[in-house]
């Protein structure tokens, strides 16, 4: 891609998730607390059936250990996606059929943003299992929510990888609907413009319609990943339970005498930490996890939210979702997209936001 190197885009990105990340996280929490098994008895009035104040209470909970995470989370998904989607252009062989490329441009767009994905979720989901626990804590604590949720992991830091699986499994299908989208209606904006005329070339103008591009795309890629975005709510905010049964379970073990011989740097037994390393290991295959003593499949999971609350209860929080979404993946992509033009244009090189590749 012409006119950026690897810092522009890892600081571009940063910075728009930075301001994402500000802006948006009201809305994500709310999402998380719709979505959570314990929203009726913690949320609603039980002789109503409304909402709580206490709902919109400490809203902003945990959003330090998001921003730390995205930062890096979110330069790396870009820089591999702009990187891996330059790639297969180039690998894709042009025919005379076929001049743009044999493979069509939207499935090079998919793969390149799942690519992308799976290096990005491996970063941030510690963040998302810390972010979404602490969103639960109760905004009356007199602790901070981040590090009274961190100290349920403090003798199992693996678990914090446990969610790592329903995480990459909400977004893989979400980039893989998102971005494909994203860029044919970017490019049908910029070609209608330029048809008739009105195309400045701004930076501005490059930033706007990125932005109304990326919030249409991921509104509609939100809708339809909302009941994998509730099964992986349900399973990240169980994570902090199991790592506190699990370090219970541990203790118990060193007072019968179970924990004699070499302990590792958490100052647990060996047997107890191989134990832990085969579980965040599983945690990262959905193949292996639904016989997992103790833990239910993501599967297992929908099944049981469906018999709960009905089909309805895996598109609870849907339309919030939605929303903050469109919100926020304009806003996400149109500052990117922005910082990115700015930055090259900054060392003296005029690019617009038609040169992708």
């Amino acid at each position: 891609m012409p006119g950026n190197s690897n810092t522009d885009i890892l600081l571009a990105g940063a910075i728009a998730a930075f301001a994402v990340d500000l802006l948006v996280y009201p809305l994500d929490t709310l999402k998380t607390r719709f979505q959570a098994p314990e929203y009726a008895g913690l949320y609603t009035n039980a002789k109503t059936g409304k909402p709580n104040p206490v709902l919109f209470r400490g809203l902003y909970q945990g959003v330090g250990s998001v921003i730390i995470a995205t930062l890096p989370s979110s330069g790396a998904f870009f820089t591999t996606y702009e990187r891996t989607k330059s790639f297969l252009v180039h690998l894709n062989p042009s025919i005379s059929t076929h001049p743009n490329g044999l493979i069509p441009t939207p499935i090079l767009h998919a793969a390149a943003s799942s690519i992308a994905e799976l290096v990005s979720c491996a970063i941030l989901t510690p963040a998302e299992v810390i972010k979404q626990n602490a969103q639960m804590v109760s905004a009356s604590s007199t602790t901070n929510a981040t590090i009274q949720t961190l100290s349920k992991f403090k003798s199992n830091p693996l678990a914090l990888w446990r969610g790592y699986t329903a995480l990459a499994g909400r977004n893989l299908p979400f980039t893989a609907l998102q971005f494909p989208m994203f860029e044919r209606l970017r490019e049908r904006i910029r070609g209608y413009r330029d048809r008739q005329g009105e195309s400045t070339g701004s930076l501005l103008e490059s930033g706007i319609i990125t932005a109304i591009s990326a919030g249409t795309a991921g509104a509609a890629a939100a809708v339809i990943t909302t009941p994998v975005d509730v099964v992986k709510t349900r399973i990240m905010l169980s994570a902090a339970e199991d790592a506190v049964k699990e370090a219970s379970l541990a203790q118990k073990n060193v007072q019968k005498g179970e924990s004699e011989g070499l302990v590792d740097a958490f100052g647990k037994s060996m047997q107890s930490s191989k134990d832990t390393a085969k579980s965040a290991v599983r945690s990262l295959n959905p193949l292996l996890s639904p016989g997992e003593k103790g833990k239910q499949s993501a599967w297992k999971i929908g099944k049981e939210i469906a018999r709960e609350k009905g089909v309805r209860g895996l598109w609870r929080g849907g339309a919030l979702r939605s929303c903050w979404t469109m919100l926020g993946s304009g806003l996400y992509l149109g500052v990117y997209e922005s910082g990115r033009i700015y930055l090259a244009r900054r060392r003296g090189e005029n690019i617009d936001g038609g040169e992708l590749f």
